[in-house]
């Protein structure tokens, strides 16, 4: 059989007896099912913003120190006689305690000395009362017998011009009258130097007891006394030890203040002053303000001391700043003064407050109220929230404080929205969302915030 007669006999039968039957399926088949297209909503969670109380807060670490030393140092040189028995590291001693004396032999000799100068000044001066009477008699005596000599001379001038009387007895005359002038003069002048000789006694007098008030204060100085309650940090004296002028006996540390020094940032502690200042008055940079500006703000501070799993604390006070900025780290010290450091201590469950102890101190400032939202919510100076019409709104918002994992809002999100915790991807203005409640987010960031 020839091709041609293969395919009018067969194939095109066959096609044709398939596309009638397709036809006749087609035809009384079913028409396939419509889906309606629905918009979408992305599950979200989500909390409900409250207004609430927040306490600003700053956490510093820095080493107790006591608020003022004691510098046993030796104002004289000598022999230590004396040293107080409970003059030994880690001793507290009592105000006014003696802690050393060095013997007195040698400033009492140095005052024996200048009472006896004293006294052979004062002699002296006396002398010069007597020698004064006795040159003013003897100067009387002089006068008289100048008088007589002049009597004489003028005797011998008459005889002389009377022709009566030689040249040579007028000239013995005068001469002897000359000499007398001479005696006068020599008293006067003795008697005129006696108020300058009585002067300079009395200066030398004044001297001398300059020196005695100086030997008496050194004797004084020989003894060293504790001027407050303090612990004995170091000493280096023994009993006949010569102690040199100059040299540290013993340092100790008042027991009745300690300080701590906290580093903070410039932004943390501008967070805890920044309550009730304006945008035009910023944080002083001056420290003499700046600690003036702590004390109107009213901070108050607690030192915390970890005791493994235990804590002790102590009410600290926020005093001043320290003088300068850390230009490493760009902190500024704040010192917080603590009383009392020992009185608070209780045997086996309190120590003291002592030197070196690395503590915790907690700087809080006035609370501020406003909605409180969790920190990772403000995206870029925006929050995410979820409108009556469960669509995302975006909204732009400036924290009035951030503070570990929490931020406080006082304008521009209202107490009651719904904020977003986590925006899907992409993010569009008016998408439709699911909202689920997450309530337990915000009770544990409250919980950490604190704990702080």
């Amino acid at each position: 059989m020839n091709k041609v007669l293969k395919l009018g006999l067969i194939t095109l039968p066959i096609a044709a007896i398939g596309a009638g039957i397709l036809a006749f399926v087609v035809s009384n088949s079913a028409p396939p099912a419509r889906i309606e297209l629905a918009e979408r909503a992305y599950t979200v969670r989500v909390i409900t913003a409250e207004t609430m109380d927040i306490t600003p807060s700053a956490v510093g670490f820095g080493l107790v120190t006591p608020a003022r030393t004691f510098s046993a140092i030796a104002e004289v040189s000598g022999t230590v006689e004396y040293l107080h028995p409970d003059l030994r590291d880690g001793q507290i001693l009592p105000a006014g305690a003696v802690l050393l004396r060095l013997s007195p032999v040698d400033f009492n000799l140095a005052i024996a000395q200048a009472n006896a100068n004293i006294r052979a000044a004062q002699a002296r001066l006396a002398e010069l009362d007597v020698a004064e009477s006795n040159q003013r008699a003897a100067l009387e005596i002089e006068q008289e017998a100048l008088a007589v000599k002049a009597t004489d001379l003028a005797r011998a001038e008459a005889l002389y011009t009377a022709g009566t009387m030689p040249q040579t007895g007028r000239d013995a005359v005068r001469a002897a009258h000359l000499v007398q002038r001479q005696k006068v003069q020599s008293a006067e002048s003795a008697l005129a130097l006696i108020p300058t000789q009585r002067e300079v006694q009395v200066e030398q007098i004044a001297i001398y007891q300059t020196t005695l008030a100086t030997a008496e204060r050194n004797l004084d100085r020989s003894e060293l006394r504790l001027p407050f309650t303090a612990r004995v940090a170091t000493h280096s004296v023994e009993v006949g030890q010569f102690l040199s002028a100059g040299h540290t006996a013993a340092s100790l540390d008042s027991v009745d203040v300690a300080e701590v020094e906290v580093q903070l940032a410039m932004h943390t502690l501008r967070n805890l002053l920044r309550r009730g200042m304006t945008q035009d008055k910023g944080l002083p940079l001056d420290p003499t303000r700046m600690s003036a500006v702590l004390r109107e703000r009213d901070l108050s501070a607690e030192v915390r001391l970890r005791l493994g799993d235990a804590q002790v604390t102590w009410p600290g006070v926020v005093d001043r700043i320290s003088d300068e900025i850390d230009q490493k780290s760009g902190t500024i010290g704040v010192v917080v003064r603590v009383e009392n450091a020992y009185g608070q201590s209780r045997q086996g469950l309190r120590p003291p407050l002592t030197k070196g102890m690395f503590v915790d101190v907690v700087l809080r400032a006035q609370p501020i109220t406003g909605v409180v939202l969790p920190r990772s919510v403000l995206q870029g100076g925006q929050v995410h929230l979820v409108d009556e019409d469960s669509r995302l709104n975006i909204r732009d918002a400036s924290p009035k404080l951030v503070q570990g994992g929490i931020a406080l809002f006082t304008d521009g999100i209202e107490d009651g929205a719904r904020v977003v915790l986590a925006t899907p991807d992409p993010v569009i203005e008016g998408l439709l969302l699911d909202p689920h409640p997450d309530k337990t987010l915000m009770p544990q960031l409250l919980a950490q915030d604190a704990a702080q």
